[in-house]
């Protein structure tokens, strides 16, 4: 499921998004109809998941996976997502990092007007972080 539209700018510590699928019918998070603004924070995962591909380039031979841990302060200024008729602009700005863990502020927005923010937690090969596994 590939919600973002579009990749309009990123650099290292940064990466901004457009997406149209909210308004899409068919899109998969909508629920008895409706897109709810909590859905923003999927958007939000992908821009994520490919500011981490960006950063990767194209040496990469496996992708790593990323596994969402937290979303923490995150605050929520419209109910839902699927009436909003401008485009989505999504913004993913990367707070620290370390090998296996990032956390992210992120937000977003339509036409100016903020919808949602906050910051999320992402945890990378997992299976490195428990004792006796690989």
């Amino acid at each position: 499921m590939c919600l973002l539209n579009s990749v309009l700018a990123w650099d290292q510590l940064k990466v901004q998004c457009d997406a149209i699928s909210h308004r899409d019918s068919t899109n998969p998070l909508r629920a008895h109809g409706r897109l709810g603004a909590v859905c923003g924070i999927e958007y939000a995962a992908q821009a994520m998941a490919l500011h981490g591909a960006l950063l990767a380039g194209p040496s990469l031979d496996t992708p790593r996976a990323g596994y969402l841990v937290s979303v923490r302060s995150t605050t929520l200024h419209v109910a839902r997502l699927d009436d909003i008729a401008a485009d989505l602009w999504i913004e993913a700005s990367c707070l620290t990092a370390s090998p296996n863990n990032i956390l992210y502020e992120f937000n977003v927005s339509a036409a100016g007007q903020l919808l949602l923010a906050g910051r999320a937690a992402v945890v990378l090969n997992a299976a490195a972080l428990t004792p006796g596994e690989s």
